[in-house]
């Protein structure tokens, strides 16, 4: 299930990178891909995003590989395995696309992506990735933090939460057609988890412009919690009062929470949550407590009981 190879070959030393694109970008075509003709001059799949600034948000640890961060992914609106997003998501359409932000808030607006690219500068940010079923990556993202966004809006005082909705569209993303989650996928932070700098709308990786399979044109990056929480491909964000239900809380609720903070003492019902499996790596590294994030984060849930609030 998981990607392991020599750590010390390259894929680079292998294929030439533009030619590993080049054939990358052909198969997708050949698969049925338009994403390429879809997107502005410039802005095409595994193109520079431009000006792109370097964040003082890095780590010590090295980055997953390009080809393994779009060829591992859980999005099951394009299949439920690892492998299928890859192959379909080249169905989806990223232009024209807009966001709507709503509810609670004092500036509503309907955003086109093109539009929000230029809202905030972009800035690189290396962070971990760990997914509730045992596996992490490090990801290079590209994109600007979530509280540029929410400035603008002007929350008022009854916005509590934030709802994200990822786009609904069976032609476009062929797993909404399996009733395996109750669509469209719904995810949600509380308003000062969503505030908080870490908080990120991704629009990019690895300085490129976002894949599909990872969740174009934009999605939200919450590095301390699973990645679950982390909605893809999204087209309206809504300003609440009340806590959302979120799509994996209706699938199973006491799988998984609202919160989802990683958090090593609390184990999966169905396995243990203290170790992962790092992309590339053979070995399980011990799981780091709100993903290695705490001494930024931890304030937020002071008092609170993590094992009841998972």
């Amino acid at each position: 299930m998981l990607i392991n190879k020599p750590s010390d070959i390259k894929p680079s030393e292998i294929t030439p990178r533009e030619l590993f694109y080049g054939r990358r970008r052909f198969l997708q075509l050949a698969a049925g891909a338009s994403a390429l003709a879809l997107l502005p001059p410039g802005l095409a799949a595994g193109q520079k995003l431009p000006e792109v600034r370097k964040s003082d948000y890095v780590l010590a640890d090295k980055t997953t590989p390009y080809e393994d961060i779009t060829r591992y992914n859980n999005f099951y609106e394009f299949g439920t395995d690892k492998e299928s997003p890859a192959k379909l998501a080249g169905s989806l359409k990223t232009r024209p696309w807009t966001v709507a932000v709503e509810g609670e808030v004092r500036k509503p607006k309907t955003y086109d992506i093109d539009e929000l690219l230029k809202l905030a500068p972009l800035e690189e940010r290396v962070y971990r990735l760990r997914c509730v079923e045992a596996w992490s990556m490090v990801v290079p993202w590209a994109g600007f933090p979530l509280a540029e966004l929410i400035k603008r809006v002007e929350p008022t005082g009854n916005a509590k939460f934030v709802e994200f909705t990822t786009l609904l569209d069976p032609a476009q993303m062929p797993g909404q057609r399996s009733a395996v989650l109750d669509w469209p996928y719904v995810e949600g932070l509380r308003m000062d988890e969503a505030a908080h700098p870490l908080t990120l709308l991704a629009v990019g990786l690895y300085g490129e412009v976002l894949p599909n399979q990872n969740g174009a044109p934009i999605r939200l990056v919450v590095p301390w919690k699973y990645g679950f929480k982390s909605a893809k491909s999204i087209v309206r964000i809504r300003f609440v009062e009340k806590q959302p239900v979120s799509t994996w809380m209706k699938a199973g609720a006491r799988e998984y929470g609202f919160y989802a903070n990683v958090n090593p003492e609390v184990d999966h019902p169905r396995w243990s949550q203290a170790k992962e499996r790092r992309i590339g790596e053979f070995f399980k590294r011990p799981t780091l407590p709100f993903n290695g994030y705490g001494d930024q984060v931890a304030q937020l849930y002071a008092g609170m009981d993590l094992r009841k609030f998972f």
